[in-house]
């Protein structure tokens, strides 16, 4: 059983936000000192981290699921809560990752490339940041976001110069092990390669990498044989090989056949590999009828303009040779790549009449649909009657009241806003100036309740002095 995998749905879910606090300071003397309470701490990411060590992703075949930590709650004290620990998966070099309707999201190459694949949600924030001139004190705080949850798919696509491809038994992984480091299985039956096998191979001043794949046989582009699945390790490659094998004894085989057929295979596959060069090595010569047929089918080959190398990988004869062409086309296509710029970023401002969120009819009702309305909704309390007179200062500030009134909504019309529906009760502009909606009434003499409180200490203070009854000066303080 093979413990190589390169195809996983990945279920990430970045950590939620940590709600704020609602909290007022005590003091001797000030029993509602002031809005204290803090926010809420960011949830955690969840980061696909490019690792040297990480070679396939079976670690995700068993455990597909992988959780980021959320935000811990703010508290009193104006103590913030504990960002949430950000999840780091590892992965192998060449890792691509697609969305559920298999869109390309990002192409991992290169050690230590990061990509955040899910997204923490931000905390919420305190009633001491949510303070202002006109809301002191705020009964209430705003709540975590979730963080993203969503499936992606990982594939790992072997980041390889040169790729061997053939027919089962064709002497693939014989040649890799011949001409690197790399130490395949290698028996005599079809299918003895089940995984790919990578190669690091030195020649003429130039190291590349050589992959082995699977082998292809017939109507392999239509589920047969296990090549065909594994072809995604060769689409970075530079240059594609093909080993054919000489002395087969199989009835319809012969080398122009097989590279007709793993030719016809090739163009099936999803991603057209018709632009790499080719090299052709007609292996096993070390078999003398091997070698007579491929003296015979030679000059068929080179009239086809391609290149071809006599070997056998079991006596190393013509390794050398086979080497250093590999070495020169690789080199020549290095070369042929454009040098990558600097990174540019491009800036595209919000146009001036974008107002952030859409209003539409929807039956009956309306809907509305905008990050800033979706993500307050989220972050609104919908038990505290002060969280919600917030949320409609808010949305009406941005213009959502009169975007339901130009599109025909009347005083009691259901309006959605994300996963909340409610009965839609217009309020005057005036009232929206006023900032009013959401005051706590405990503060709204703040001032004048406090001046008071003070006047009626420094004149208990002087009548202790003057040695007056405390009772007797209350009274006189009531009757005035």
């Amino acid at each position: 059983m093979t413990s190589f995998v390169d195809r996983v749905v990945l279920h990430v879910a970045a950590g939620d936000g940590g709600h704020g606090c609602s909290s007022v300071r005590r003091e001797k003397f000030k029993p509602l000192g002031g809005p204290d309470g803090a926010d809420g701490g960011n949830g955690g990411d969840v980061v696909l981290v490019v690792h040297h060590n990480t070679t396939t992703l079976l670690d995700y075949h068993y455990h597909p699921h992988q959780k980021a930590g959320s935000g811990k709650f703010g508290m009193g004290d104006m103590r913030s809560g504990a960002t949430g620990a950000t999840l780091e998966l590892p992965v192998p070099n060449g890792t691509v990752v697609y969305d559920e309707q298999g869109n390309q999201l990002a192409d991992l190459v290169g050690e230590g490339t990061r990509y955040v694949v899910a997204q923490g949600g931000r905390g919420g924030l305190g009633n001491a940041s949510l303070a202002n001139s006109k809301r002191k004190a705020p009964g209430f705080a705003l709540l975590g976001e979730p963080g993203d949850k969503k499936d992606v798919v990982l594939e790992l696509k072997s980041v390889a110069d040169a790729a061997l491809v053939g027919f089962p038994s064709a002497g693939k992984s014989s040649l890799i092990a011949a001409v690197s480091a790399a130490r395949p299985k290698i028996a005599d039956y079809p299918f003895t390669t089940l995984v790919p096998n990578l190669g690091v191979v030195e020649a003429g001043g130039t190291t590349f990498t050589v992959a082995d794949v699977p082998g292809l046989i017939p109507g392999a582009s239509q589920g047969k044989g296990l090549g065909l699945e594994f072809l995604r390790h060769v689409e970075r490659c530079s240059v594609l090989v093909h080993v054919i094998d000489c002395a087969t004894e199989e009835p319809g085989r012969d080398p122009l056949t097989d590279l007709d057929v793993i030719e016809a295979e090739l163009e099936q596959y999803k991603t057209s590999l018709s632009d790499r060069p080719r090299l052709v090595v007609l292996n096993k010569v070390d078999v003398p009828a091997a070698r007579e047929l491929a003296d015979l089918v030679r000059p068929d080959l080179e009239e086809r303009g391609l290149r071809v190398f006599t070997i056998s990988a079991a006596t190393r004869e013509g390794l050398r040779e086979l080497s250093f062409a590999l070495a020169e086309t690789v080199a020549a296509h290095r070369a042929a790549q454009p040098i990558e710029e600097a990174t540019r970023i491009v800036l595209r401002p919000t146009a001036v009449d974008d107002l952030g969120f859409t209003v539409t009819k929807q039956g009956d009702g309306f809907l509305v649909r905008g990050s800033k309305p979706e993500r307050w909704v989220v972050q609104t309390d919908f038990s505290n009657d002060e969280a919600v007179g917030y949320l409609a200062d808010r949305l009406a500030r941005l213009g959502v009241e009169k975007a339901l009134a130009a599109a025909g909504a009347t005083p009691g019309s259901e309006v959605t806003i994300g996963d909340v529906s409610f009965d839609w009760e217009p309020t005057e502009m005036e009232e929206f100036a006023s900032g009013m909606r959401g005051q706590d009434a405990r503060f709204e003499n703040d001032d004048r309740v406090g001046a008071a409180e003070r006047r009626l200490q420094k004149d208990l203070r002087r009548a202790e002095r003057m040695g007056l009854d405390k009772d007797e000066l209350l009274a006189k303080l009531d009757d005035q």
